[in-house]
């Protein structure tokens, strides 16, 4: 039973977006591992609360994402 693991910062993403995340990623797992392993494939997503997360010993909060969504350049 293959697991997908995906963190993701608090407040970046929508129920829709997440469902879709989970959607394309299945899809993605089957498409190597084989269509009678869908059932048992699991994707599971969690939440990291904004400012936890941090690239460079800056915490990078659910704001510095969405800028970074917007094209705005990183740091």
């Amino acid at each position: 039973m293959p697991l997908v693991n995906v963190k993701v910062i608090e407040g970046v993403f929508t129920e829709a977006q997440k469902a879709e995340m989970v959607t394309a990623l299945t899809d993605a797992m089957v498409g190597v591992e084989g269509e009678a392993m869908r059932p048992v494939t699991w994707v599971v997503i969690e939440e990291v609360k904004s400012g936890d997360w941090a690239i460079g010993g800056k915490p990078l909060t659910t704001q510095d994402v969405q800028a970074l969504a917007a094209g705005a350049p990183a740091g």
